[in-house]
């Protein structure tokens, strides 16, 4: 696990020239297709070097939930250990670990005529408003939500729209599925050396050509700015721009914005979460307890394939 930008794809496409595994992606933007410059989607030469799970699963005009990813990754998790090697999970998406780690809650489907309606009132008001309608609501879910993260935000009210009941109250109910996972957190770098890199890296993609790629999405018609695929980071501002909502440079520094904003949200998931083992380099010795977590893993699973 780990921020965006800190070199999660490369560190364990490093592991998988050392152990028997494959990866399976925790990152709610690369199961789109078409959809690989601004999700920094691994290069189909190092997926073909080694397996990848949950990448280019749907289309962008599907919506993935946190659901779907359980399902999908405990069997891909089975299927992989099926095989004699070990399961490698690799990603930013917090939510998606969360239900691994934690369960998920009884919550509802996403209703389109509500998120409208709640779409319709931030424009109105902001999303700090609709935020602190949610504290007036929902305290407890509220006070785990940043004033300015609407699609969180405008799940938990949705919920209570949508059920009568509290989120907060709901999450309650959520059992962890049978797995146990060793969890490691990677932040090889300072904070303002990470968001100099986040920067840098955006710019990079505009020149291998997301602008282009966005524009590639909105001129297949069938897409709209309210879909999760079209929300994630990047694409978002993008595809504002394109609509003649602001210029390229006013969407690209809301992009690095919004990411950074993203690392921050990214570090505050994992530094709550004690079971959390930090790397802070890529250094062989840093990266001792993962791999003998992988070491034990790879022994115990090549065990029981022999019996």
């Amino acid at each position: 696990m780990g921020p965006t930008c800190t070199g999660k794809t490369a560190l364990a496409l490093a592991l998988a020239r050392r152990f028997p595994l494959e990866i399976v992606s925790v990152d709610s933007a690369l199961v789109y297709r078409g959809m690989d410059i601004g999700t920094s989607k691994p290069s189909l030469a190092e997926r073909a070097g080694v397996p990848h799970h949950l990448i280019d699963v749907c289309d962008p005009s599907e919506p993935y939930s946190a659901g779907r990813f359980q399902r999908d990754a405990l069997a891909c998790m089975e299927a992989i250990r099926a095989r004699g090697k070990v399961p490698l999970l690799v990603g930013g998406t917090m939510l998606y670990f969360r239900s691994l780690t934690h369960g998920l809650a009884p919550l509802p489907e996403a209703d389109p005529h509500v998120r409208s309606s709640l779409d319709s009132l931030a424009q109105a008001s902001g999303w700090p408003a609709l935020h602190a309608e949610l504290a007036q609501h929902d305290p407890v879910a509220a006070s785990r939500i940043q004033p300015l993260d609407s699609q969180r935000i405008q799940r938990a009210l949705e919920v209570l729209q949508l059920t009568g009941q509290r989120m907060s109250d709901l999450q309650q109910q959520s059992k962890p599925p049978p797995v146990r996972l060793a969890r490691f957190a990677l932040l090889p770098v300072p904070r303002p050396e990470l968001y100099e890199r986040i920067n840098a890296r955006f710019g990079q993609m505009l020149e291998a050509g997301l602008l282009e790629e966005v524009w590639r999405l909105r001129e297949r018609g069938d897409l709209d700015p309210e879909l999760p695929s079209i929300r994630a980071v990047g694409y978002r501002q993008l595809w504002q721009h394109l609509a003649g909502e602001c210029t390229l440079e006013q969407a690209a520094d809301a992009a690095r914005q919004a990411t950074r904003n993203l690392a921050k949200r990214q570090l505050t998931w994992l530094r709550a979460d004690p079971g959390v083992v930090w790397l802070s380099s890529l250094e062989e010795r840093e990266l001792a307890p993962i791999s003998a977590a992988l070491a034990s893993a790879a022994g115990k699973i090549a065990a029981k394939t022999l019996c």
